[in-house]
């Protein structure tokens, strides 16, 4: 009985957080302006991450070497 009462309760919270997932999902519209806005913006965070990748001097790390301990007799 316990067994299928959490079954149960975990099934109500998984579909407690679908639904408020879709609550504050996306959103449509049709007005021209907010597109040509979006786009925009879309372009500038684009344009923002080429500048931050060809900006950054590359960097190698090497991996630290593990030695073995020598096995103690």
């Amino acid at each position: 009985m316990k067994k299928v009462s959490l079954a149960i309760l975990v099934s109500l919270s998984a579909l407690t957080g679908a639904a408020y997932a879709q609550d504050n999902g996306v959103t449509m519209s049709t007005d021209p302006a907010k597109a040509a806005d979006v786009e925009q913006r879309a372009q500038a965070l684009q344009d923002q991450q080429q500048s931050m990748h060809t900006d950054m001097p590359m960097k190698h790390h090497k991996a630290p070497m593990h030695h073995k301990k020598a096995a103690s007799q």
